[in-house]
């Protein structure tokens, strides 16, 4: 993986192929490549590194094609490097951008040597350009050619293929991973993420697995798996092309921390109306299958992992039925027991993350009465095979730490609750109380954005530290660990959260004047306990950040520096709101230490792969 982005028209399709990447940037990588051919001969440029090192390849090396692929890596097989970076080349004739994994790649590698073909790389990639080359050899036929490769390739792939002998068409073909084909006039496109397309054209096909499509600049075939003609409605994208632009702010991720009261607002839109939840947010049919409910297991992957650890929280509390959250990698390899009426929720902020995918698709084999995915890509394939759907409506996010998209998930988690709890005995009084303190969450949190120069100058305190430690308690915990995982991943400080109670069971050991300790402290039934907790830290010469309701005070003690949250906050508010003050400490610890607050090594936006 990362992305892929193609185009066939009748003018110079390079720069239209260079800013394809740009916008797919977002989705983290580490090498980048384009090739395009004349119908003699296959031009390739591949750099390791950024976008922009391979526009001044470009620059030096001037290409015009009107057809071409480009692609982003994020390494899987082989270092990341210019020799393993796409598009792989057979034969000069073949060449081929592909994001998944091919898990027999070595069997095919050992079936090609043998055929006469020699390896470049060490990515499964150059395996498919081969393939591809052998059946276009024996066939003539560059469809077919395609055809017959895929059906031999094992795993996750969307590959578009190029060939010297046919230089005015493009192949494209999808299983398990996300490939679409943007419709121009006089052109057509093929990318991995509709963003890619969008400073050409909004209307796009979204493939189906097992689909192979042949695209020219005026027409589009679409092969089933079976090799049978099949049409594939045309969608219009919701997104413009500037949602990717970052305005005044110096980084996406600031921008989109600063974007969350518009996009909660924006989640609750047309979802609540007179003190209810309305059902039908989560699509039709959603009545009768929420009335069911007698439980309700959520399955995410990192930031999301957090969300749902949240709404366990809310679920067993509001609704009074048990709720299981589990990491999706690991979901998938046992075998949970589904007790009768049980909900599968999963949430992605891309809808393509492999393992939470793949989840899905292992309980649709299990006893569930039905399956949710809160999502923020309507086109996404976690989307497309869920029963019912709630989006997120937080817009495109570009940076690769989750900022908007977790608060989103939040708001959407909460509405879940709020329309299961009704159902277990939560009155109408009471629900209507939850539902305006959901409208009240935009507001606040503006007010809470107000607190960023504060934050600001308090990053200071971690800037040139090496480790840190976040503290919650109850609901609280899991926002600790969304703050310690926001600030390692783009501050690369060794950062961890533990529930607040467990510290005396070995982190205390840790503590020293040199590692900062955080902790979230909403007034709530568990402040006392949290205070004591945070005493046990000041007593050891910790220094204590808290950012605390204004109601909670700490004594006058050296070693605690409290941030005072701006107004009082409900407890089924206080989760979101008081994710955001540490996202805002992470973000100006990053700017300070000087990281790629964007773009963190190591890191890609959408897990593709498992």
């Amino acid at each position: 993986m990362c992305g892929i982005v193609g185009a066939v028209a009748e003018r110079n399709v390079v720069p239209t192929l260079m800013e394809g990447l740009r916008r797919l940037e977002y989705r983290g990588y580490d090498s980048a490549g384009i090739a395009v051919s004349d119908g003699k001969d296959i031009r390739r440029l591949r750099r390791a590194g950024k976008v922009q090192e391979l526009q001044q390849a470009i620059d030096e090396n001037p290409l015009s094609a009107v057809c071409g692929i480009s692609h982003t890596r994020w390494a899987t097989h082989g270092v990341p490097n210019e020799a393993n970076a796409h598009p792989h080349v057979s034969e000069n004739h073949i060449a081929v951008v592909h994001n998944g994994i091919i898990e027999n790649f070595d069997s095919l590698r050992g079936e090609l040597r043998e055929s006469g073909y020699e390896f470049d790389s060490e990515t499964d990639t150059e395996a498919i350009a081969h393939c591809i080359h052998k059946h276009f050899t024996a066939t003539g036929d560059f469809l077919a050619a395609v055809q017959k490769a895929v059906q031999v390739l094992e795993g996750a792939y969307a590959i578009a293929v190029m060939n010297v002998s046919d230089p005015n068409r493009l192949v494209i073909a999808r299983q398990g991973a996300p490939a679409i084909v943007g419709i121009g006039e006089g052109e057509n496109f093929v990318a991995s993420d509709v963003a890619a397309l969008l400073p050409v054209t909004r209307n796009y096909i979204i493939l189906e697995d097992g689909d192979v499509a042949v695209v020219d600049s005026e027409s589009v075939e679409i092969y089933d798996r079976d090799g049978k003609k099949a049409d594939r409605p045309t969608t219009e994208s919701e997104l413009t092309a500037d949602s990717a632009e970052r305005g005044d702010f110096t980084h996406y991720m600031q921008k989109e921390i600063h974007e969350q009261a518009q996009a909660v607002a924006s989640t609750l839109e047309e979802r609540i109306a007179k003190g209810k939840v309305l059902d039908a947010a989560f699509g039709p049919g959603a009545a009768g299958i929420l009335n069911r409910i007698k439980g309700v297991h959520i399955v995410a992957c990192g930031t999301s992992y957090h969300a749902g650890l949240i709404a366990r929280y809310w679920i067993e509390d509001l609704c009074s039925l048990p709720c299981s959250v589990e990491i999706a990698s690991e979901y998938r390899y046992r075998s949970p027991a589904v007790p009768k009426n049980t909900l599968f929720v999963s949430i992605s902020q891309s809808g393509e993350t492999a393992d939470t995918l793949a989840a899905l698709r292992a309980a649709n084999e299990r006893k569930y009465v039905s399956t949710l995915a809160i999502c923020n890509v309507a086109e996404s394939s976690l989307v497309r095979e869920s029963d019912l759907i709630m989006m997120t409506r937080a817009g495109q996010e570009i940076g690769v730490a989750s900022t908007k998209a977790f608060t989103t998930q939040l708001a959407a988690l909460a509405l879940l609750t709020i329309s299961l709890a009704r159902r277990n005995g939560l009155s109408a009084h009471d629900e209507s109380v939850l539902v305006e303190q959901l409208n009240e969450l935009p507001n606040l949190i503006k007010a809470v954005l107000t607190l960023d120069p504060a934050i600001e100058a308090l990053a200071a305190h971690f800037s040139n530290k090496n480790h840190a430690l976040f503290l919650g308690r109850g609901v609280q915990n899991p926002v600790a660990m969304e703050g310690a995982l926001k600030l390692k991943e783009i501050s690369y400080i060794h950062a961890e959260a533990y529930a607040a109670g467990e510290l005396k069971h070995g982190p205390l050991a840790l503590v020293d004047d040199d590692m900062p300790v955080v902790a979230v402290a909403p007034d709530d039934d568990l402040l006392e306990k949290l205070k004591s907790n945070l005493h046990e830290v000041d007593a050891r010469g910790g220094k204590l950040f808290v950012f605390a309701d204004p109601r909670v005070q700490f004594g006058d003690r050296v070693g605690i520096q409290t941030m005072h949250m701006p107004a009082a906050i409900e407890d089924f508010q206080a989760p979101i709101l008081y994710t955001i003050p540490l996202q805002l400490l992470a973000y100006h610890v990053a700017v300070q230490k000087g990281t790629d607050v964007d773009q963190p090594r190591n890191l890609a936006k959408s897990v593709t792969v498992e």
